[in-house]
């Protein structure tokens, strides 16, 4: 069974909007870490309906590009961004081995729970560093290599010293790795070098 089979099905979307998840997650908070300037451009991947999307637009005037696979989800997130009166989102269709961004193109570059879903996460990486400007930062959020009551199945969860490792292969350097939520997740973070 491939990655892709895990994918989020859009009809679960509740489950990604629920106030308990923002409680859990609290993205605004983890978008504060990310400490983004008001010109910077910054991409999305994985976007669903905006868990993540419209906390990094409020801290932008520049573009938000939201890339998801689901069309779905897009259909969520502009209604979304339109009852929040958030303009500066972009929403490209696409799957995350070619990402159609131009090279050097993003400040700040966040994927939260997505790439597990991946089908060739080293082709993705690989993406990743073509889209993100020299000394641009990331931020990829994940859950934890360990059994946990909910989240997608243990096979297909990347352990986070793995992460590190594929980041450090696709040019990326000062990388930090925190766990949160009782160590449910982490968050690595990493410069373009």
């Amino acid at each position: 069974m491939g990655q892709s089979e895990h994918r989020f099905k859009p009809e679960n979307i509740s489950k990604l909007m629920s106030q308990e998840r923002y409680e859990k997650i609290q993205p605004e908070i983890l978008m504060d870490a990310l400490q983004i300037d008001e010109n910077e451009v910054i991409a999305d991947l994985g976007s669903g309906a905006g868990f993540f999307t419209i906390p990094l637009a409020r801290r932008t005037k520049n573009k938000v590009f939201a890339v998801d696979i689901e069309p779905q989800m897009h259909i969520f997130l502009k209604e979304y961004a339109a009852e929040q009166t958030i303009t500066n989102i972009k929403t490209i269709e696409s799957n995350l081995n070619v990402i159609p961004l131009e090279s050097n193109q993003v400040d700040k570059l966040l994927a939260a729970f997505v790439l597990h879903e991946v089908d060739d996460l080293e082709k993705t990486l690989q993406e990743i560093s073509r889209t993100v400007k020299t000394s641009g930062k990331i931020m990829f959020i994940e859950v934890n290599a360990m059994e946990t009551v909910s989240g997608p199945p243990l096979h297909i969860r990347i352990p986070s010293q793995k992460m590190k490792q594929l980041l450090e292969a696709n040019h990326f350097t000062d990388i930090d790795i925190q766990s949160f939520n009782n160590d449910n997740y982490y968050v690595i973070t990493g410069t373009r070098s």
